[in-house]
C-alpha cells in the first residue's frame, strides 16, 4: 500500500529523515516507534503530504504521490488533540469529510451509522464532543477520518493525551477497529510497550535511520542491534571479549553458531533465574542484590555480579510465600546458552 524509497528530509544542515526504505502492505497495521527527534513524525509527515522530502519517494498504491497535494492523497490523519468541531455533534463530526465529497443522503447515512458502530458510539450521536470523555472523542476523531475509507489511516500519537488506563483500553479499540475495517494503518509512537500490542510490524527507528522493521516477536527476541535491544523491553548487553568468558564467579555460554571474537550479547530479564547452585553448563554468574522493586505480577531485581555489571532479573510472584530477596544478598544467577543473543554486526538502513 505504501512504499517509501531513499526517502530523506533535510532542515538546513540537519537531517530529520535519512534515506530510508519501507514497504507497508495492505491491511497492515505498522507501526514507527522511537525516541523524541528520531524522525518518525516527519515521516508521516511526508506520507501525508504536509512536509515535502528532500530526496527520495513515496508510493500509495503503486501510484508516486511524492509531490501530489495532501487533499488528493487518499489517506486521513488523526491527531492527538482529535481535531473535532466543538460546535458539531458526533453526526455531524463524522458526516463532514463525506460532505466535502458530496456524497448522495443514502449512502453517507449507511456510512456514518456502521462507522458510528464500528468505533462503539451508537447513543451519542446527539452529543457535542465537550460532553464526551476523552477516549469517546478519539472513536468520533477515528470514525471521521475512516467514513472517507482512506487507503490508509495515518495516527501521530493519537492516545498520548489519555490516561493510562484509557489509553491501555483504547490500544485494544485501535486494533479491533483496524481489523474490522481492514485498513491500513501507519501509527506512530514513542510507547514501545503501545507499538508491541497492536502492530503487525514495527519499524524502530534512531537518528533518522530505520534501525530494524520486524515483527514485535522479532524485535523482542532477535533485535538487529544494540539500540533495538534496549530500546524494547528491558534488556541486559554485555560485551563478550573472547566469544565467551569465564572466571571464578562468571560463564557465560553463548549459542553454538556464535562468532569468534568480541560479540555484544543481550539477555532478557526474565530469562535470569536465581539458583542454589553453579549449574553444570550454560551461564552463570555470582552477585549481590542491589535493589528490589514490586511491580504487582513480578519482582524485579538489581543484581551487581563479580565483574561489575548490574543485570535486571524479573521473578514472577507466585502465592508460595517466598519472601523477596533484600538488598545484600549473594545471589547466583542462571541462564541458557539460547538465551544469549548476539546482535549481529549491521548497522540501521
Amino acid at each position: 500500500m505504501i512504499t517509501l524509497s531513499s526517502l530523506t528530509k533535510q532542515f538546513g544542515d540537519a537531517t530529520a529523515v535519512d534515506a530510508i526504505d519501507l514497504e507497508i502492505a495492505d491491511g497492515e497495521f505498522f507501526s514507527m516507534l522511537g525516541p523524541s527527534g528520531c524522525g518518525k513524525t516527519t515521516t508521516l509527515r511526508m506520507i501525508a503530504g504536509f512536509e515535502e522530502p528532500t530526496s527520495g519517494r513515496i508510493e500509495l498504491a503503486g501510484e508516486d504521490v511524492t509531490w501530489t497535494s495532501p487533499r488528493r492523497r487518499n489517506v486521513n490523519m488523526v491527531f492527538q488533540n482529535y481535531a473535532l468541531f466543538p460546535h458539531m455533534n458526533v453526526r455531524e463530526n463524522v458526516e463532514f469529510g463525506l460532505r466535502i465529497k458530496k456524497l448522495g443522503k443514502a449512502e453517507a447515512k449507511e456510512r456514518i451509522e456502521r462507522m458510528v458502530a464500528a468505533v462503539r458510539m451508537e447513543g451519542f450521536e446527539d452529543r457535542h464532543p465537550a460532553q464526551l470523555s476523552g477516549g469517546q472523542q478519539q472513536r468520533v476523531a477515528l470514525a471521521r477520518a475512516l467514513v472517507n475509507q482512506p487507503a490508509a489511516l495515518l495516527l501521530d500519537e493519537p492516545l498520548g493525551a489519555l490516561d493510562l488506563k484509557l489509553r491501555k483500553e483504547m490500544q485494544l479499540e485501535l486494533k479491533s477497529i483496524q481489523q474490522q475495517t481492514g485498513t491500513t494503518f501507519v501509527y506512530v509512537t514513542h510507547d514501545q510497550e503501545e507499538a508491541l500490542t497492536m502492530s503487525d510490524r514495527v519499524a524502530v527507528m534512531n537518528g533518522g535511520k530505520v534501525e530494524q522493521a520486524a515483527d514485535p516477536r522479532t524485535l523482542y527476541q532477535r533485535p538487529d542491534s544494540a539500540f533495538v535491544a534496549d530500546f524494547i523491553g528491558t534488556s541486559n548487553l554485555m560485551t563478550i571479549p573472547t566469544g565467551q568468558r569465564a572466571g571464578e564467579d562468571i560463564r557465560i555460554a553463548l549459542p553454538a553458531a556464535s562468532p569468534n571474537g568480541e560479540v555484544t550479547i543481550t539477555v532478557r530479564p526474565e530469562k535470569i533465574k536465581v539458583v542454589a547452585s553453579e549449574p553444570a553448563d550454560g551461564s552463570y554468574a555470582r552477585g549481590t542484590v542491589l535493589e528490589n522493586v514490586y511491580l504487582g505480577s513480578m519482582t524485579q531485581l538489581i543484581v551487581e555480579i563479580r565483574s561489575g555489571e548490574r543485570l535486571i532479573v524479573h521473578q514472577l510472584n507466585d502465592e508460595d510465600g517466598r519472601e523477596p530477596l533484600a538488598p545484600g544478598a549473594a545471589v547466583i544467577l542462571a541462564w541458557s546458552a539460547e538465551h544469549s543473543y548476539v546482535i549481529p554486526e549491521k548497522g540501521p538502513q
